[in-house]
């Protein structure tokens, strides 16, 4: 078989040639021209979950650099935890507890370092966060207001009762217009007070408003009041006295008629529904 032999088709075989290089030029246009890759298609749920993911991985991130923040606090009264948390042991913070049971405080970084045998270097870590009262943080600044204080106090000019106007009364703490006119009205019905012990006679005053007034008014001289003859005044004329009621001014007179003249306060007191623990300062505006 000679070699010109293998170049010798058939026309069928020459038509499968061509058809077959045709197939050819268009497959290379095809490789060339047309984007094979496939495309991954994810489903909705694999959309989701990969979102869920990014935001795990997000919270991770702020967990890993957060930074627990500490607030300022007196270390009186730290806790186990809050001991714990910031690198006390059991026994450091057991010593704090002792100390405390025995009514005392520590005031500066020192005293803490004292009391609880810590390192240094924990101190230096803790002490910045200390947080003491202001009374020994500014120890100078409150004994210069308490020394003002006194002398302020001190100051205090008591006043006499009787000549207290009604500004004066308003002065006192737990006084309004109300009160210093309720006072001034029983003090015009009496002619004057004779004592102090009267301000518990006034209605509407509470213990602290007696004592504050106690604390700036005083009896300085026993007013000149127009006296009450008990002896010959009417049940009308004894309900003007502000300690005699109708009931007690017909008691008084009823004795008396039966009984006579009283001759002195200890008479009195064997009038029935008589106020035996006024009798001193009722006495005082009676005579005989």
């Amino acid at each position: 078989m000679t070699f010109k032999s293998y170049f010798q088709f058939t026309k069928a075989q020459r038509s499968g040639i061509i058809v077959l290089l045709f197939l050819c030029v268009i497959l290379q246009f095809a490789y060339l021209f047309i984007d094979f890759k496939t495309k991954n298609s994810s489903s909705k749920q694999e959309q989701e979950w990969l979102s869920f993911q990014t935001n795990i991985d997000s919270l991770k991130q702020v967990k890993v650099s957060y930074k627990p923040q500490i607030y300022p606090f007196n270390p009186n009264f730290i806790t186990d935890y809050k001991g714990h948390k910031l690198g006390m042991s059991v026994i450091e913070i057991d010593r704090l507890l002792v100390f405390r049971k025995t009514n005392k405080y520590v005031n500066t970084p020192e005293d803490f370092q004292k009391v609880t045998k810590i390192s240094d270097s924990l101190l230096h870590t803790m002490a910045p966060y200390f947080k003491f009262p202001d009374w020994v943080t500014n120890k100078k600044e409150f004994k210069s207001k308490y020394k003002s204080f006194e002398k302020k106090k001190e100051k205090i000019v008591i006043l006499d009762i009787n000549q207290a106007s009604k500004e004066d009364l308003i002065k006192v703490y737990g006084i309004g217009a109300a009160l210093s006119e309720r006072i001034l009205k029983f003090k015009d019905l009496l002619g004057g007070f004779v004592s102090m012990e009267q301000m518990n006679d006034v209605w509407g005053l509470s213990p602290e408003v007696i004592e504050n007034l106690n604390k700036n008014f005083a009896v300085l001289v026993v007013p000149k009041v127009k006296k009450i003859d008990i002896n010959n005044a009417t049940i009308k004329e004894l309900m003007l006295f502000p300690y005699f009621k109708y009931a007690l001014s017909k008691s008084i007179v009823t004795y008396r008629s039966m009984n006579g003249d009283f001759k002195n306060n200890a008479d009195l007191i064997k009038i029935n529904g008589f106020p035996s623990e006024k009798l001193n300062i009722i006495g005082l505006y009676l005579y005989f």
